[in-house]
């Protein structure tokens, strides 16, 4: 089973930054959804910053959601930072 999300930032570029119940921080790119169905409404912007976490998924107005499996096995790790110059 896979984790749950605990917070969801919308970014740039119709990006979500996902913190999930296991600590662990992923990028979620929307973009490939926004010519789907309900999913095209988030093409605007002030739809999209609208997101929200509810029961470990993430919804919009409007009664659209992504499953917090979706997000998670499409999501990619935040790469660490370690504080260190590179």
């Amino acid at each position: 089973m896979n984790p749950y999300v605990a917070t969801a930032l919308p970014l740039e570029d119709h990006v979500l930054l996902l913190t999930f119940t296991n600590g662990e921080q992923r990028v979620f790119d929307t973009k490939p959804y926004l010519d789907q169905g309900v999913f095209k409404r988030l093409r605007e912007r002030s739809l999209f910053l609208g997101v929200r976490v509810v029961a470990g998924s993430v919804e919009w107005p409007g009664e659209i959601d992504l499953s917090y499996d979706t997000l998670y096995l499409g999501s990619h790790p935040v790469p660490a930072v370690t504080g260190e110059p590179a």
